[in-house]
């Protein structure tokens, strides 16, 4: 009743308020004169708020006060929650504007807990004012009222983490509930932690706590901390622990023997320390300390030979007698013979008479020394020979006579004395001796098909033990000091040589089989265009839409020719960098070229390479369609860092053909190294591939090893290959010689220059076989060093296991996309076909600002040989064309959307001339919407019904 009376009460003023106010408008109308001490602009103007009541929380018990202030006013009252407040509870003032000249009125009320608990209502507890003046009222706004509180309890604590060293720490915090909302800060040992002095720290995200790389010093105890008006929690605390696993140092050179003479031990040692395992970080595994057998040799002291017998009595009437210290020779630091070694005696028992003429002892005297000068220069002559004829000073052992059909090279330091050692420098008589034919590395019949055998080299040589085909082509190979570069002919030797392999001299790596299987992809494409892949290879053909003409379609392939044909027709010194590629049909007649993608093996640079593009003829000869340096209108050659992208008009055969033009010309090889458990016996073998750093070669390699069952025992590898015309070792280290034994003359194996320079995409590979000393041995740790000499070294670590158990195949390289080879339609592209649409008609048409396919194009890194872009109808659609190539591995449009928006800056700062001109099409090509459309396209699924706008 109380509530009721009192807003009848404030109706009833209010009204009269109102009357009054009319009433005296009317009568200074009438009147026309205005009282001196009137208030400016009061007759005129509504009341407005210069202060109105904001939203407050009340905290524990304590009354918040709520404040109006308007001019000018008559009266203000409070209404909350729909009901009007009573007088008495109002606090008003008033007073004079001093800038103005208004009257300000203010008004206050307090609110308290009570009042606010017992309010019941679909919303929060608020309140706002009313202000009257002569012409009317004005409300402000709504000011809520509510009660502050924090809950004791966190949603969520965070939780302690053991965390490896630059791992990624993320520490969860989900505070108490609470009016107003809790803010949280992060404690780090009771310190705060702050993200303006961290870059590495993240505290915005959601309450949580982010440290991108964990740091040492990131260890500690961490505790979330929420706070409002109320109160402050704390959460329990959450122990972070960075930690570092231990690694290996690197070994330590092999101990001395340890006994001075016989059978004793060698050791060498590694500590755990690099790093060393900290917080709890694991221990490093394998072996601290590895031993092997040595023996120590024994001094062996010298003893004399028998006396020879006397020489005939001189003029001089003496002879002599010598004897040498060779039963035995002294040996391994052994002591030389006491005594003379020549004895000297009178032959006449001293009657002795001189009766010789001096002229015959001149003749003796100048024949000796004409004897020792000639021998002199004979000696200097050999030496200067072996230096000049041996690269590397190591002579070369043919194991096969000790390996049976595991046949490999073998280097050793040379001895003398040795009637095993053939010098490498020695040049093969071939009119006599006995013949042999020894291939250079292991093949096995279990992927002969794949890697069909190098063919018998025959050489005739003097020796009874072989000599290999890397001492022939090795004497041949470094006859002559290579020159610092190559002039157009290169060297006659080395061109030589690579003529009479292409010409089936000397074949290295056979070619594949006439019977193999072909790598082939088809696909049939209409007006909307598509794509073709031939998988794991590296090798696609893009076409592009509007390339088939419309009611039309063609069933186009695409093949990669595995023949040895492309070498064999190969002129000088021209290798292949990727495999050479077919596509079809020949009558193909399109509207625009279409996109072709070949990987590569070259390090591209145009000082040190001459790469060319050719087209195989009718006749299976190249010819020279362009070369990648220069320009041309015929086709389009765009050459990236492992890939080349062509754009084609006429089908056919091409290759990538590069020439070396220095000594620096590097072409990549990838090396690999797979194992496999001999069966039935204690073997085990491992394979060293050498192939081109191209997909499609490794493909094969891959597809061999897991017909044989073989397992990638590391990751591969790529080494760069010089043009310097030395040749590739392999070599097997650290096997550990306790554990397991390796043929002899085995450890070492080389692939001559011309092998390795001119494999043409065709596999390399050799073999180590190791034989366990006990079942029970069931780890292998060694190291495979494949290195150029004069050049880098790669260095692969085998560490497996070789139960027969554990071996498994390593499908490794298999892409999981591998047996997608065509795809039509808008999913084929990046770019939807709208925005292809709408990029085209901007740019295709030439204007004063300059903003056309040409601008496109830079903004593309595509600005050169912009002649074969000017001949074709639509430049823009060829340009993107080539981008969708280039980047079809990727997912996402930004390289095209920022081009787009660097383009849309250079033209907003435009003349105020060409502001006022009429909006262009290009200006509605945002990047914003080509991404958000890049991302629908993909997101569509084969069966949906592609639209096209023709």
């Amino acid at each position: 009743m109380g509530a009721l009376t009192n807003g009848r009460y404030l109706s009833v003023v209010g009204l009269l308020l109102l009357v009054y106010c009319t009433a005296s408008v009317i009568s200074k109308g009438v009147t026309g004169d205005a009282q001196p001490d009137a208030l400016p602009s009061v007759q005129g103007t509504l009341p407005h708020f210069i202060q109105e009541p904001e939203d407050a929380y009340i905290v524990k018990s304590n009354p918040i006060k709520l404040r109006c202030r308007a001019a000018p006013a008559l009266q203000i009252f409070f209404k909350c929650n729909g009901e009007w407040v009573h007088q008495n509870e109002h606090f008003s003032q008033e007073y004079k504007d001093l800038n103005t000249g208004l009257k300000v009125r203010e008004v206050m009320i307090n609110v308290s807990r009570q009042q606010v608990e017992d309010f019941h209502g679909p919303e929060d507890y608020w309140c706002l004012c009313v202000a009257w003046s002569h012409l009317g009222t004005s409300k402000s706004r709504k000011a809520t009222v509510r009660i502050a509180y924090l809950r004791k309890n966190f949603e969520q604590d965070p939780q302690g983490k053991e965390v490896p060293i630059n791992g990624m720490i993320v520490l969860h915090c989900r505070p108490p509930e609470g009016v107003p909302a809790a803010e949280v800060e992060w404690l780090k040992n009771e310190e705060l932690v702050s993200s303006l002095t961290d870059d590495n720290i993240d505290t915005r995200a959601d309450h949580n706590l982010i440290i991108n790389e964990a740091r040492l010093s990131d260890s500690g105890n961490y505790t979330c901390l929420a706070s409002n008006i109320v109160a402050k929690r704390r959460s329990a605390t959450a122990t972070v622990i960075v930690f570092v696993n231990g690694g290996w140092s690197l070994w330590t050179e092999w101990s001395p023997c340890n006994v001075p003479c016989g059978r004793g031990v060698q050791k060498r040692s590694r500590t755990c320390t690099n790093p060393a395992p900290l917080n709890g970080g694991a221990f490093c595994e394998g072996m601290s300390v590895q031993k092997i057998t040595c023996n120590a040799l024994c001094p062996i002291d010298g003893g004399w030979d028998e006396w020879s017998e006397w020489t005939i009595c001189s003029s001089q009437c003496e002879r002599q007698r010598s004897r040498e210290c060779n039963s035995p020779a002294p040996r391994h630091r052994g002591k030389m013979c006491e005594g003379n070694s020549e004895a000297t005696e009178n032959c006449t028992d001293g009657l002795c008479t001189q009766s010789m003429d001096s002229s015959n002892d001149i003749a003796l005297y100048s024949g000796l020394g004409a004897g020792i000068i000639a021998v002199a220069i004979l000696v200097v002559a050999v030496m200067l020979y072996r230096k000049n004829h041996s690269e590397y000073g190591v002579d070369v052992i043919d194991s096969s006579a000790l390996t049976g059909g595991f046949q490999s090279f073998n280097f050793k330091t040379t001895r003398q004395g040795n009637p095993l050692l053939l010098n490498s420098t020695m040049q093969p008589d071939l009119t006599v001796g006995r013949t042999y034919s020894t291939p250079l590395c292991f093949q096995d019949s279990t992927d002969k098909e794949l890697f069909d055998p190098l063919p018998d080299i025959k050489v005739k040589v003097q020796s009874s033990f072989m000599v290999s085909l890397g001492v022939a082509e090795r004497a041949e190979f470094h006859a002559k000091a290579p020159a610092e570069t190559f002039p157009r002919d290169l060297s006659r030797d080395y061109c030589s040589t690579m003529d009479r392999r292409k010409k089936g001299l000397l074949t290295l790596n056979g070619p594949f089989s006439t019977g193999k299987e072909q790598l082939r992809t088809t696909g049939v494409f209409g007006h909307p265009g598509g794509r073709l892949v031939v998988p794991n290879t590296g090798v696609s053909l893009l076409v592009p839409h509007g390339a088939v003409a419309e009611n039309m379609s063609w069933e186009m392939y695409m093949v990669i020719n595995q023949g040895e044909a492309s070498v064999q027709t190969l002129e000088g010194c021209e290798i292949l960098l990727g495999p050479e590629v077919t596509y079809g049909p020949p009558g193909l007649d399109l509207f625009c070229p279409v996109a072709m993608t070949i990987a590569h093996c070259a390090e591209v640079d145009a000082e040190n390479w001459n790469i060319q593009l050719k087209r195989r003829t009718q006749d299976s000869k190249w010819e020279e369609v362009m070369s990648v340096e220069e320009e041309s209108t015929s086709c389009y050659c765009l050459m990236d860092s492992s890939s080349c992208h062509l754009l084609l008009d006429q089908p056919g055969s091409y290759a990538l053909v590069g020439e070396p033009l220095t000594q620096a010309a590097v072409k990549r090889l990838k090396l690999a190294v797979f194992g496999s458990m001999e069966a039935g016996s204690m073997n085990y073998s491992l394979r060293v591939y050498c192939v081109d750093d191209t997909p499609h070669a490794f493909q094969g390699v891959v597809a061999a090893e897991k017909t044989r069952g073989g397992q990638l025992l590391e990751e591969p590898k790529m080494l760069p290959f010089r043009a310097n015309t030395f040749s590739l070792q392999v070599s097997i280290q650290d096997v550990p010689q306790f554990l397991w034994s390796i043929k002899p003359f085995t450890t070492c194996q080389e692939f001559s220059f011309p092998q390795v320079w001119c494999s043409n995409q065709q596999p390399l590979h050799c073999a180590f076989s190791l034989e366990r000393y006990s079942p029970a041995t069931a780890q292998l740790s060694c190291k495979i060093s494949v290195r150029q000499v004069k050049g880098h070294e790669q260095i692969l670590q085998v560490y497996t296991a070789v139960a027969e158990t554990e071996k498994e195949s390593v499908p490794f390289f298999m892409q999981t996309d591998c047996t997608i080879t065509s795809q039509t339609g808008p999913k084929a592209f990046k770019i939807p076909l709208s925005i292809r649409q709408r990029i085209c008609a901007t740019f295709d048409t030439a204007n004063a600002k300059g903003k056309d396919w040409q601008l496109l194009a830079q903004k593309l890194h595509l600005d050169r040989n912009l002649g074969y872009f000017a001949k074709q109808r639509s430049p823009s659609a060829v340009i993107l064309s080539l981008w969708e190539a280039r980047h079809q591995d990727t997912a996402d449009l930004d390289s095209l959307a920022s081009a787009l928006e660097e383009i849309g800056k250079i033209h907003s700062k435009s003349s105020p001339k060409e502001q006022d001109e009429p909006e262009s099409d290009f200006n509605h090509i945002e990047a914003g919407s080509l991404c958000g459309a890049g991302k629908l396209e993909s997101e569509k699924t084969e069966d949906s019904a592609p639209e096209y706008t023709g």
